[in-house]
């Protein structure tokens, strides 16, 4: 490794009477000292409800060392500066710190990730500014038209890729047609950028659900953090709803669930967005977690490879695994690609220091990721491209749950791992 390859720990960012370090800032100098700096800044949640999306961000930043070493820009070495900084969970927070880090730091690339608590007003502060900005991890119709996107105009600034929720609903059809269960649904939809998408009558699941023959019964939305599901539960039970979907936070989906218990509400089908991508959430559920549903992001059994390093999906997650101790999770592919755009971004520029040229490099990006391709050329709106997705359940093999793929409808290129089961 380089000599002049450093990782240094720095910037605290305060929060009460605590103060919380922010992570890793990589630091890799390749040039002389009178040489600018192209600096990148990375908004996520790496506390608080949704900081296991964030989870594996100091690992990947820290494996990037080589790639940010050998990186050149019209065959001269690029100086790079990551500075990510921690929304906290929070969508003001998000802001705050995307504004930080655009008018303190004066990034010259702005990254979020990690639902639209953090893409959005990352992606709103960018596009206020004027700063070119890349988004993760947030269905396209929440990060788009969450924002007040016209398919007409789109944004200047502001470009995402991810999957969106035609994908969901084509996904969780697949597992529920699998499964022989009546075709009533109770909806767990919050009152929050997601919840409100999800649930939304035009652009949302009631729609589409309705057209494939399923009756979505929607008892309207609730606060995130919400202690008692009663209501829901009783009119799932009226409506003998024997499948259940939403999009929640993991403490609202434990909640929910072991009220369900309590309550004697035995679905045969639980397909739930967000709260079960992570091995934690589910393995905290107990043996309750066994059996339960989700999209699948990505898994290591995805065909792609890493357009830095080479790695195929098995080898990320195996490396991943092997240096933290950690199961891997869903958000660890897309946490690596958002750099792997990044990075081609700065190769392609015509000139590093201005946001016009990268910009248009952005919009110019064709590469095929460790998520799969990116090319905002083809998408279902200006600013827009998606990746693959897919369906699967949570099993518990030797005490250790593992998220099996039961259905590759849209992306058959993507193995299955197994038949869906149904709860009980």
């Amino acid at each position: 490794m380089p000599k002049q390859n450093l990782i240094t720990r720095r910037r605290l960012l305060k929060t009460g009477s605590a103060f919380i370090a922010a992570p890793s800032i990589l630091r890799v100098t390749r040039a002389s000292a009178q040489d600018a700096v192209f600096k990148i800044g990375m908004v996520s949640p790496l506390t608080g409800p949704l900081a296991g999306f964030g989870e594996a961000q100091d690992w990947i930043i820290a494996g990037l060392q080589e790639s940010i070493a050998g990186l050149t820009n019209n065959g001269k070495p690029v100086k790079i500066e990551i500075i990510a900084k921690d929304s906290q969970s929070n969508p003001n927070r998000a802001a705050e710190v995307a504004g930080e880090l655009i008018t303190s730091d004066q990034v010259n690339l702005l990254l979020a990730k990690d639902t639209p608590d953090t893409t959005n007003p990352a992606a709103d502060q960018a596009e206020l500014n004027g700063v070119p900005c890349i988004s993760t991890n947030c269905p396209w119709q929440p990060y788009f038209f969450g924002r007040g996107g016209n398919p007409e105009t789109g944004f200047d600034w502001t470009y995402h890729f991810f999957w969106g929720l035609e994908d969901i609903i084509a996904n969780f059809l697949g597992i529920w047609d699998q499964s022989g269960a009546a075709k009533k649904v109770g909806g767990l939809f919050p009152n929050d950028a997601d919840g409100n998408a999800w649930g939304d009558p035009k652009l949302g699941l009631p729609g589409p659900l309705a057209q494939a023959g399923y009756q979505l019964v929607d008892p309207g939305r609730y606060q995130p953090l919400n202690n008692d599901f009663t209501a829901q539960i009783s009119a799932f039970k009226e409506a003998g709803c024997e499948i259940v979907t939403g999009v929640m936070i993991p403490p609202d989906f434990a909640t929910f669930w072991s009220q369900a218990a309590q309550q004697g509400f035995k679905p045969k089908v639980v397909t739930i967005g967000k709260a079960l991508l992570f091995p934690s959430s589910v393995d905290a559920l107990g043996d309750r977690g066994d059996g339960l549903t989700t999209e699948v992001w990505w898994t290591p059994t995805y065909p792609f490879k890493s357009s830095l390093t080479g790695q195929s999906a098995q080898d990320l997650a195996d490396a991943y695994e092997k240096a933290s101790g950690k199961q891997w999770t869903a958000t660890l592919g897309f946490a690596h690609a958002i750099f792997e755009v990044a990075f081609d971004v700065v190769k392609r520029t015509a000139d590093l220091n201005s946001p016009e040229s990268i910009i248009e490099a952005v919009r110019a990006t064709n590469l095929d990721t460790i998520v799969g391709p990116v090319n905002w050329a083809n998408g279902p709106v200006k600013n827009v491209t998606k990746t693959p997705l897919c369906g699967g359940q949570w099993r518990r093999n030797d005490g250790k749950y593992e998220l099996v793929i039961t259905t590759n409808v849209q992306h058959p290129e993507i193995p299955v791992g197994g038949e869906l089961k149904i709860l009980g």
